[in-house]
């Protein structure tokens, strides 16, 4: 006789069956969501067909890099319900033309084409299209940053008015090209491709980092987070206002495999802190997902060039100004652009509801394509917008641990003070805007190939050299500040400013005939507000120590414009206080350098905690004669104490 069924013994095996059935349904759904299948270790697909996530050739595999974000359903690429109909509909479609377009985007990152109606400016054009066009002036005008070169379908805008005068021809400011008459219309934004310093001086550092190997298992501290996959990578990452600057590092010898940088894609939100706040406020989300995304692609890169798995990076050290560095983080910015300018971390210190103003999260959670078990970190903000890459730097060069009277500076669209005696160190930042980085000046430019770097005033013109030897574009920030030294010093312009000319005032000083590049008066005044802020920065921090600049006994310079600057002319103009140029080091990229020794030695971590809280921040602007400090620096004189 055989024996009854147990229903529920049934019941329970078939729920048994349908959670095993549901969680393999939802592993896959994981999987196709997040990890393609022929994307292999070195991020390059291995696919035999078309994806919308494959990007240009790796150099060294031949293979196309993949470039999903580990967000997308990668299915909805490549799989269709029926390819051939799919296959039939490209071959109808004319296939020079799409070869045109795809050369076209390679040779000119941005183009784009499409019907436009008139009323329209080009940038609207440009958001219509999700193309990212570089602005900090509201399109108004008048920073000049919004350059594009119309490819096809000029005869479809209106002509170019008096803000536009300097252009050559073919290029427009996409604020003030406005469509007079329907029709197809190319545009590219212009992309001017800074340099990007990532040398710097390199100190002595024994690997002591956070995560380390014992046998076949990967620790961090007392953890173990992930097996022996070969290798132990970290990355160093300062994050500028300007550009962007990387250096893969290998944990166990401490060794460095490559370096790299790039343009920060967040340009199109305004080329200072102030704009982006600003421009974060009304588009949330918009500027952290740029940087994310670029910096995986540079980690991508990267990790090809080495020839790595990016799976093997465990470690990201982040650092860059408070605004740049949150940004990264996803953090709400507002309340750094806004009285008293402090960073949404330095809030909740204050509060009690955080240790400090370090920073560290799940890489993945940051959405950096590392390995799994990676963190993001960042140093402590010194205070307001003196950032954790001032910390860095502080660090990369022994700042709190050498003798005598120092000065710190790191020159930028945002230059940071640190100067200290024995026994006080004091800090503040300086917002000098960008007009010595590309932004406000006519022709200034970033450091870029064909931009004059040096100049000297020679008879009636100007000697000069350019980057790379090209032709000349502009004007970047060096070769402006030999230029103000030159009229300077020839008499072809005041302290004040002004320039002479036979029989009366000049409007413009010609640098360069052809092409015709020049420099304005109204420049020229912006120049002095911008040099003004690192004049009051300096100034009133050395006679609140009563320190003489003759006196220092080590001035340390950080950052590009600093490595490229003429000394002597940038004392004459009062861009640098008077001191012993002797004493004077240049240091590099020393956010870099000191991120790079942050993640190889995790004691220094610890160290640059305890640096932070002895530092002193003071506000510029509360000085009982800060504006009559800041007019006199308007000035293009030495400073005098």
């Amino acid at each position: 006789m055989s024996e009854g069924i147990d229903r529920q013994a049934v019941e329970q095996r078939r729920a048994r069956l349908t959670r095993i059935f549901a969680e393999i349904v939802e592993h896959a759904q994981v999987q196709c969501l997040s990890r393609c299948p022929y994307r292999d270790r070195r991020d390059l697909c291995t696919a035999r067909f078309g994806c919308r996530n494959q990007g240009p050739l790796d150099s060294i595999h031949g293979l196309p890099i993949c470039q999903c974000d580990g967000q997308l359903d990668y299915r909805g690429a490549w799989e269709v319900a029926d390819p051939e109909e799919v296959l039939a509909q490209w071959r109808a479609d004319s296939q020079q033309k799409v070869v045109e377009i795809e050369s076209e985007k390679r040779a000119r990152p941005g183009a784009f084409h499409c019907d436009a109606e008139a009323g329209a400016t080009l940038f609207d054009l440009a958001d219509n299209q999700n193309v990212r066009v570089d602005s900090s002036c509201g399109r108004t005008g008048s920073c000049h940053e919004c350059v594009v070169e119309v490819l096809t379908g000029a005869e479809f805008l209106r002509d170019a008015g008096d803000a536009e005068g300097f252009l050559q021809d073919g290029f427009r400011l996409a604020c003030q090209a406005q469509v007079i008459s329907g029709g197809r219309i190319g545009v590219a934004p212009l992309r001017r491709a800074p340099r990007v310093l990532v040398e710097h001086v390199r100190g002595d550092v024994a690997p002591r980092p956070s995560v380390f190997r014992r046998g076949d298992e990967v620790f961090r501290g007392d953890e173990v987070i992930d097996k022996w996959r070969g290798r132990l990578l970290g990355i160093a990452v300062d994050v500028g206002t300007t550009t962007v600057a990387t250096e893969l590092l290998d944990l166990e010898t401490g060794g460095t495999l490559c370096r790299g940088g790039f343009e920060n894609p967040q340009r199109f939100g305004g080329s200072d802190v102030i704009s982006r706040v600003s421009y974060d406020a009304n588009h949330p989300g918009e500027l952290h997902g740029a940087i994310v995304k670029a910096l995986n692609n540079e980690i991508q890169g990267l990790c090809q060039q080495a020839d790595v798995s990016r799976h093997t990076l465990y470690e990201v050290m982040l650092v860059g100004n408070s605004t740049m560095r949150d940004l990264m983080f996803g953090l709400d910015v507002q309340t750094i652009g806004q009285r008293p300018y402090k960073s949404l971390t330095e809030h909740e210190t204050a509060a009690g509801s955080r240790g400090g103003t370090g920073l560290e999260i799940s890489a993945r959670r940051l959405g950096l394509l590392a390995s799994s078990y990676a963190r993001a970190f960042s140093p402590p903000l010194i205070a307001s917008h003196v950032g954790a890459d001032i910390a860095a730097g502080l660090v990369a060069c022994d700042f709190d641990r050498r003798t005598g009277t120092r000065v710190f500076l790191d020159i930028g669209t945002n230059t940071e003070v640190v100067i200290a005696t024995p026994e006080r160190m004091v800090a503040a930042s300086c917002p000098a805007g960008p007009a010595f980085e590309g932004g406000l000046v006519e022709f200034g430019l970033p450091a870029c190939d064909g931009a004059i770097d040096s100049l000297k005033a020679v008879g009636n013109g100007f000697q000069y050299t350019t980057l790379a030897d090209a032709e000349p574009v502009g004007i970047c920030g060096s070769g402006l500040v030999d230029l103000l030294a030159e009229l300077k010093r020839t008499a072809q312009m005041t302290p004040l400013g002004v320039f002479t000319a036979k029989g009366g005032r000049a409007r413009e000083i010609p640098v360069v005939d052809d092409p015709a590049i020049t420099l304005s008066r109204m420049d020229a005044s912006h120049l002095a507000q911008a040099k003004a802020a690192s004049f009051c920065g300096q100034f009133i921090l050395l006679r609140m120590l009563e320190m003489d600049p003759g006196d220092v006994d080590h001035i340390f310079l950080a950052g590009g414009f600093a490595d490229s600057i003429d000394i002597d002319a940038a004392i004459s103009i009062g861009f640098l206080a008077p001191y012993t140029t002797n004493r004077v080091r240049r240091i590099g990229n020393a956010a870099l350098e000191g991120a790079r020794q942050l993640i190889l030695d995790a004691d220094r971590q610890e160290r640059v905690a305890r640096l932070v809280e002895e530092i002193e921040h003071v506000e510029l602007e509360t000085a009982d004669d800060f504006f009559e400090v800041f007019t006199e620096a308007c000035q293009f004189k030495p400073m005098r104490m």
